[in-house]
């Protein structure tokens, strides 16, 4: 039985490490906005 305890632990731990993470990545960092721009050859507009 101890051995499932100290599996649990790790696995808590591990998905408490995760967990933080991603809450960290979505919470600090902030995505740079810019204009976006695609050409087109003019082909593809006129069929």
């Amino acid at each position: 039985m101890p051995s499932l305890i100290r599996f649990l632990v790790i696995c808590g731990v591990l998905a408490g490490i995760a967990y933080g993470g991603m809450f960290a990545l979505a919470t600090l960092v902030q995505p740079n906005e810019r204009e976006m721009r695609v050409k087109i050859p003019s082909d593809r507009l006129n069929k």
